[in-house]
């Protein structure tokens, strides 16, 4: 199941890919649904019931709409929808870092004894296709594909055994880097919260799509036509349960809550020689399972 953010008019709405083509408006069929979606997921029982009510439909609208019919609600044409992230106002959005095998060998690096994390803010967030906007005088601004994780179910001190009943479902992240702020600070915050830093999407697919964990997928970034990052979510140091686990020990995770997962080799801050992205660019994160989520760049206006 893909649950995803639309924007209706000017309204931002939920719904569901039910296939390439076919969405479904989620408030058209359950106006109930209005009461907290936008701070958290719908809830996700009822969801799937209005999914497994409706999926069955795609092929005959797909046709339908080949024919020259116009959808009508509670359907829309995804291929024509202009998507927003799949969570847009969390609590907060939990990062962890030097958490692949092979960011870490780029590095010569040892693997962490434990999770690091930091707090990306969840006004960086920015939609798939809409720009990362550069200011002026940010020169030195890098792109990091991520699996980010969505909490479902609110927990603290949950285990590892207890970690994937917390999981609503998973999603792509780019955790765009202003490495300048990053090394002068000695710490991430500030790096990591610029305003559209955080392109997420372009949906949330449900685990039950996916292998145990979302371990095994192929996750990749291209910049233009040059491919940055390409490796495996299997090569996750710390597997999703356990940052799950780790970082409720001390703090309450809530629904809507993302985190996400940490970056493979290939960023540009550790190429011969370095690269940083500039206006013009357009980055692309792809994850097997979840999809492509891509955005250009271009300079911040004023």
């Amino acid at each position: 199941m893909k649950i995803l953010n639309y924007l209706r008019g000017t309204m931002p709405r939920p719904g569901l890919a039910l296939s390439d083509a076919v969405g479904l408006d989620l408030l058209a069929c359950q106006p109930s649904l209005s009461d907290n979606w936008l701070v958290m997921l719908p809830d996700l029982s009822t969801v799937r019931a209005i999914h497994d009510d409706h999926v069955q439909q795609a092929a005959e609208l797909e046709a339908s709409w080949a024919a020259g019919e116009k959808p009508t609600l509670p359907y829309f044409d995804l291929r024509q929808a202009r998507l927003l992230t799949p969570i847009i106002l969390p609590s907060k959005i939990i990062a962890v870092g030097l958490n692949y095998r092979d960011h870490a060998a780029e590095q010569n690096k040892p693997l962490p004894p434990r999770p690091l994390l930091f707090a990306k803010a969840p006004s960086c967030l920015q939609a798939p296709g809409l720009p990362i906007e550069l200011p002026e005088d940010l020169t030195r601004v890098d792109a990091e594909a991520e699996l980010a994780v969505v909490i479902g179910k609110p927990g603290r001190s949950i285990t590892r055994q207890q970690a994937p009943e917390h999981i609503a479902g998973f999603t792509c992240m780019n955790d765009v880097s202003d490495r300048e702020a990053q090394y002068t600070d000695k710490q991430f915050f500030r790096s990591k919260s610029i305003d559209t830093g955080g392109p997420c999407g372009p949906w949330l697919v449900t685990p039950d799509e996916l292998p145990p964990l979302a371990s095994g997928l192929a996750i990749t970034c291209r910049w233009n036509d040059r491919l940055m990052q390409s490796s495996n979510t299997e090569q996750l140091i710390f597997p999703v349960d356990e940052l799950i686990a780790y970082i409720s020990r001390n703090m309450t995770l809530l629904p809507g809550d993302i985190i996400t997962t940490g970056t493979p080799g290939g960023v540009g801050v550790f190429r011969e020689p370095p690269v940083f992205l500039k206006p013009g660019d357009t980055v692309t994160v792809s994850i097997e399972g979840l999809g492509s989520l891509s955005n250009p760049v271009r300079r911040r206006p004023g």
